[in-house]
């Protein structure tokens, strides 16, 4: 294994297993910390963590063990992958995780580019775009866990650290690697925010940090990692063998993203849709078992989605804990997912990294493959020891017909 990457959900984990893959890597995404060695053909290893919004400490020390694992699996280079919209709060959790894996590999030149031109996401002067629009002003402003109320990367990280905050600027960036790593030899040590927006800036950011141990960022970053290791002759250009899976599938949507929003309603128009609420679970009224019995009921692949208008979950969230709330409609989710399986079903659609890391856990996933992808960022992807597929989607990823598309993607 040649590169190690700790992802902090498992949507994110996926979506840079996706970017790998393609760059001609051999990928495998693991479910947790393994146990053991890796696979002698894996090039690439995502570790999918469920970090984004645990305790610091937890956080910290998952990550921690993660690195030391891939480490020990040979990685030369260490990538920690959060969202593309740099989700977390102003008590972390990505810099005190940057700050631990810093001091582990001993670099202290460290690059943090979460952007993702493809999806429109982009950064300009150290801010935070989403489509054009500041991340504050974006959806982002009213994610029920991680509220991005500032577009300022470098402001937002401050908080989370003390390593000094520095920037590399589109006025470098757009010059090229050479002048990328002039400037980081120049200036030295720290954290540095990089613009980017478009994936030439993110290409040659890439070729500019071939020799860091460690990269923190969106999976654009990664576009040019493959390369790098390519230019060492240290890897070929692996084809990904990918085949789908026969049998019923379910859809569920635990994301409250505008774009999720979006995709719920557009399926719910012409397919078998259930609306569970955290009221709804408390109060029995949706039981896994009841849901299970429906969806195999239904003529055409259903959907269970608990997305919600901001406003609604912020109240639910008031009247009984946010954390409370979070771990009910996962724990549901998952068991829900679990059953259904038992019963048969082959393929699964997931929206939300809170819901498919759920998902993954309780379905006791250790080793996923990595398939072709479905949407920028959302690869199709297949347990290693059965017969089941899946697709693991970010909040905010994929066009209206992703539900569809996916569910489609995942069969033979």
């Amino acid at each position: 294994m040649l590169l190690g990457c700790i992802g902090d959900d498992f949507t994110g984990s996926s979506d840079i297993a996706n970017t790998l893959a393609k760059g001609g890597m051999s990928v495998a995404q693991y479910n947790g910390i393994p146990n053991g060695v890796a696979l002698s053909d894996v090039e690439a290893g995502i570790v999918s963590l469920k970090s984004r919004t645990a305790p610091v400490r937890d956080a910290v020390d998952e990550s921690v063990r993660a690195a030391q694992w891939l480490l020990d699996q040979g990685c030369e280079q260490i990538f920690f992958k959060y969202c593309s919209t740099f989700d977390s709060t102003k008590d972390g959790n990505i810099g005190p995780v940057a700050d631990a894996l810093s001091k582990l590999l001993g670099e202290k030149t460290v690059v943090f580019c979460p952007a993702f031109p493809a999806t429109g996401r982009s950064i300009y002067q150290g801010s935070l775009f989403v489509n054009d629009i500041p991340l504050h002003e974006s959806g982002m402003k009213d994610h029920p866990l991680t509220p991005m109320v500032d577009s300022d990367l470098r402001r937002w990280l401050g908080h989370q650290t003390n390593t000094q905050i520095r920037h590399l600027p589109y006025s470098t960036i757009s010059k090229g690697a050479n002048a990328i790593r002039e400037q980081l030899q120049q200036e030295g040590s720290g954290f540095y925010i990089a613009d980017a927006i478009e994936d030439e800036n993110l290409i040659e950011l890439g070729k500019a940090c071939s020799e860091s141990k460690l990269l923190t960022g969106g999976s654009g970053l990664a576009l040019e990692l493959p390369a790098n290791f390519r230019a060492k002759n240290k890897i070929g250009n692996a084809v990904t063998k990918w085949q789908g899976v026969d049998g019923p599938g379910i859809i569920l949507s635990g994301s409250c993203s505008i774009v999720t929003r979006s995709q719920v309603a557009r399926y719910c128009k012409g397919h078998p849709a259930m609306k569970v609420t955290a009221e709804s679970i408390l109060d029995g009224l949706h039981t896994v078992d009841g849901l299970c019995n429906w969806v195999q009921e239904q003529d055409t692949t259903p959907l269970i989605y608990t997305s919600a208008d901001p406003a609604v979950v912020r109240a639910t969230q008031g009247e009984f804990g946010q954390e409370f709330i979070a771990e009910k409609i996962e724990t549901f989710f998952g068991a829900v997912a679990a059953k259904l399986v038992e019963l048969g079903f082959k393929r699964i659609v997931s929206a939300g990294g809170e819901t498919s890391g759920a998902i993954v856990t309780a379905l006791n996933i250790k080793a996923m493959k990595i398939g072709p992808e479905i949407a920028p960022g959302v690869p199709a992807l297949k347990d290693e020891n059965r017969e089941l597929a899946l697709a693991l989607k970010s909040g905010n990823f994929g066009g209206e017909d992703f539900f569809k598309k996916a569910i489609e993607s995942l069969g033979r």
